[in-house]
């Protein structure tokens, strides 16, 4: 198989970052940190010809882009993966930088960690046909406490106006935007290349989980995905998986949870999570309905090239 082997994807603030973990901890997969860059210089061009080939300016912008430095790779390794031959396209050459990542970590498979990336799917399927995606999946409204007083990366809802007003609906549309886009991807691409975890469950029965994890995969399941945590520097990273780090039930205000009801009940339905409120009251509905036509609208949801290829409406 050809790297990239796997995308872990989710809408951001989701819990991606205990999967890649995990899934980090396997013998046989490395898993980088998250690279927006992959889809940027290929939207834009940088270092890379209109018809998808890689030129020798692309490397300096690379190594300027500060998410890549964390691969920690030097010109002349970036180099030796542009050769001085054929013309190499963006696809291999990126392909290159995953291998050279794995060489760095022992393992031959390699994957990427970037929970945006599930508004780009249909653009990375493009480029590697057989990378498969895993779409994490949580609860929007854990999500939304997880979002509610965290600086995020733009896009985020708290570029909105409404998000000051309207925290939780803003949320609950950003969380249903995301999901859907995943999902809709999920049933073009198939089971094959498609799988999706539920955060709640892997939190809950993290050996099934990965046991399965590693079927959709490929693997043979290793028991050291289980201790990922075991011998990290941090306090943050020595956790071990724990369930109920957030519980809307409890932390969420309920006009909160009203109104992110009331803007997304109907994937939360979808999904099988319970709600508090079965009928929300007609004001949060219409006010959510309100607040989704203006985010529509909005020239600061700026998806730029994610636009041309959403197909959810917000």
């Amino acid at each position: 198989m050809l790297n990239p082997y796997v995308f872990i994807v989710g809408c951001p603030r989701s819990g991606t970052t205990l999967l890649q973990r995990m899934l980090n901890a396997h013998p046989r997969i490395a898993v980088m940190p998250e690279a927006p860059w992959i889809p940027r210089f290929f939207d834009k061009r940088r270092g890379v010809t209109q018809e998808g080939f890689v030129t020798p300016e692309l490397i300096p912008c690379l190594l300027a882009a500060s998410e890549f430095a964390e691969l920690h790779l030097d010109t002349r390794q970036l180099e030796k993966v542009l050769g001085t031959g054929e013309s190499v396209s963006y696809s291999d050459y990126v392909s290159g930088i995953f291998d050279l990542y794995g060489n760095t970590q022992g393992k031959a498979q390699v994957g990427n960690k970037t929970p945006g990336f599930v508004r780009r799917l249909r653009t990375l399927h493009t480029l590697w046909p057989t990378s498969r995606f895993v779409h994490f999946i949580r609860d929007g409204r854990d999500v939304y406490l997880s979002t509610r007083n965290r600086v995020l990366r733009d896009p985020k809802p708290g570029v909105f106006d409404r998000w000051k007003d309207d925290p939780a609906t803003t949320a609950a549309l950003w969380w249903e935007l995301n999901v859907r886009a995943g999902r809709e991807c999920g049933v073009l691409f198939g089971s094959k290349l498609y799988y999706e975890i539920r955060y709640e469950s892997l939190v809950r029965y993290p050996a099934e989980e990965c046991l399965t994890l590693c079927a959709f995969l490929g693997l043979e399941y290793h028991e050291d995905m289980l201790r990922f945590n075991e011998g990290q520097p941090t306090k943050k990273t020595r956790r071990p998986v724990t369930s109920g780090l957030r519980d809307w039930r409890t932390e969420m205000p309920s006009e909160d949870a009203e109104r992110f009801e009331a803007a997304a009940g109907a994937l939360l339905d979808e999904l099988g999570y319970s709600r508090s409120f079965s009928h929300p009251r007609l004001e949060k509905v219409e006010s959510a309905s309100k607040i989704r036509d203006a985010l529509a609208r909005d020239p600061r949801t700026r998806y730029g090239a994610e636009r041309k290829e959403l197909r959810v409406r917000l």
